[in-house]
């Protein structure tokens, strides 16, 4: 799923460990940069996908993300802002025209960890989607995907 190159990266960890990142692939979205997007691995969406505080301490002792138990958040976004997720792009809309921010849940990669998700063909996991979109709408964001190349049914 990933380049070589990065393969060859990830010498360093177990074929388990390499397993364990793979489970945060669903929940990484993009925006300059790769973001992966957990927010309480109780939730069922998490649950479902093997993404457990356990898989994120393992994780992170592999120096591929930071745990925070009071969540970070990305700062100063303008009125939209513009993320993809398994390539397809979805728009939100803050309330405010300046200084808004994008709650990002508790967990960010290293530098390690965005190169390695940066090069990786992530599909898209639908269900985790809909995870993150309505949690985005509960918080009162205003949300839109643009469907590129779409081509009208005959």
């Amino acid at each position: 799923m990933c380049s070589e190159q990065i393969d060859n990266n990830l010498s360093f960890l177990s074929v388990q460990d390499q397993q364990l990142f793979e489970k945060l692939y669903p929940f990484i979205w993009f925006q300059g940069e790769p973001l992966v997007l957990i927010y309480d691995v109780t939730e069922e969406v998490y649950v479902e996908q093997g993404v457990t505080l356990s898989v994120l301490r393992q994780l992170e002792k592999n120096g591929l993300i930071i745990v925070e138990p009071s969540g970070f958040v990305k700062r100063k976004f303008g009125q939209h802002t513009r993320l993809f997720c398994g390539g397809k792009l979805t728009k939100i809309g803050f309330s405010e025209p300046m200084d808004n921010q994008l709650d990002l849940g508790h967990v960010l990669l290293t530098e390690l960890g965005k190169r390695i998700a940066g090069t990786c063909n992530i599909p898209r996991n639908q269900a985790c989607y809909e995870y993150v979109i309505n949690r985005w709408f509960q918080q009162g964001l205003i949300l839109s995907s643009i469907q590129l190349n779409f081509k009208p049914a005959n």
